[in-house]
């Protein structure tokens, strides 16, 4: 079996925003609190007067996420999301 690398990219990059954004959040005094992981979307739960500020921080952070133990030659493109419930969300 070979190794897949976007596979494992997108893997890898979860995993470090997950462990990051936790204290990017708390940092900015936000309330927002991750539910769960579905593939390669995390899922928050937020009062809705944080949607944008939360969504910046978020962008940000996993964008970033591989950041500084691998450094990529091409740019990872984040795209976020607010909605009250799953089906508005996508």
């Amino acid at each position: 079996m070979g190794l897949n690398l976007r596979h494992w990219l997108k893997q890898y990059s979860i995993r470090r925003a997950m462990v990051h954004i936790e204290e990017v959040l708390e940092t900015a005094n936000l309330d927002a609190q991750m539910l769960l992981q579905v593939h390669d979307e995390l899922i928050f739960e937020l009062p809705e007067d944080q949607v944008i500020e939360t969504k910046k921080l978020a962008i940000e952070t996993m964008e970033k996420a591989t950041e500084p133990a691998l450094q990529l030659s091409v740019s990872l493109k984040v795209e976020a999301e607010a909605a009250t419930n799953w089906e508005e969300a996508h």
